[in-house]
């Protein structure tokens, strides 16, 4: 079996600058690490592994720092990293990403199982990998919280959905995109990191792409288009009352008012 993670490399804090002329995150000099819910897809592709002696792939898109959390993708057990660098891909929204990753997959070539996060911490949309499978042409199934059986053409997972936990089987190849229930991500290998800090990573761009038309990518493949983005203001203020339980009710109840909670 051959799987392919899709990761991200997202900023490890919230102090990020923001450019005001195109609303994009300023990543140039920001510390950064992998997605969090990434961490449960390469854990997931691992488990994996060890039961079928898999092959796991993972690629990214960004900048050239972003091959960092490829080399931390091969301490917790990945084989092959791909980063797609392109300044074509800059400022791309999820249909944009989406295209880019899909056609990166296509690149590196058969995959029987994509694996994705659920979301990503810094743009929190969930679209992403459902947008993959559909640019692929594949099955997906997304909130997935366990997979139950690893059968020759599918697998049985569990999907959380609104108001129930359902069990599907899903034929491969497919796209699936995990929860933080999955699993318990282990601690990277110190070993693995000497055996691997010199491990090659492919490289592509657009210009490598079956698709290589690039108004299909970054900023002018987006259909969206970010008009403001801005921090969330810091507010420290705090208020003490003192009254009856129903004093206390209806001060809570102005007060949720007039901030427009509800």
């Amino acid at each position: 079996m051959d799987i392919t993670v899709c990761i991200k490399q997202v900023p490890s804090t919230s102090e990020v600058e923001i450019d005001q002329e195109t609303g994009n995150l300023k990543r140039d000099g920001v510390d950064a690490k992998i997605n969090p819910y990434d961490l449960f897809a390469i854990e997931g592709a691992v488990q994996i592994k060890e039961q079928t002696g898999a092959t796991i792939n993972v690629v990214t898109m960004g900048p050239n720092q972003a091959a960092d959390i490829l080399h931390e993708a091969f301490t917790l057990g990945a084989d092959h990293g791909y980063l797609i660098t392109d300044r074509k891909c800059a400022g791309a929204d999820v249909l944009a990403t989406a295209k880019a990753l899909s056609e990166g997959i296509k690149k590196i070539g058969k995959a029987d199982l994509i694996i994705c996060g659920k979301q990503t911490t810094d743009g929190d949309t969930a679209q992403v990998g459902a947008e993959i499978a559909e640019l692929l042409d594949i099955p997906h199934a997304n909130n997935i919280l366990a997979i139950k059986e690893i059968k020759k053409e599918s697998l049985v997972v569990d999907v959380d959905m609104p108001t129930m936990i359902q069990t599907i089987e899903i034929k491969l190849p497919c796209l699936i995109s995990v929860d933080k229930d999955l699993n318990q991500p282990r601690l990277p290998s110190y070993k693995v990191k000497k055996a691997t800090k010199n491990k090659e990573i492919t490289a592509y761009g657009v210009c490598d792409f079956e698709d290589s038309n690039e108004m299909h990518y970054g900023m002018n493949g987006s259909a969206t288009q970010v008009i403001r983005i801005f921090p969330p203001t810091s507010n420290s203020n705090t208020e003490s009352w003192e009254g009856t339980s129903d004093e206390l009710a209806t001060k809570i109840a102005d007060k949720i008012v007039e901030l427009k909670i509800l």
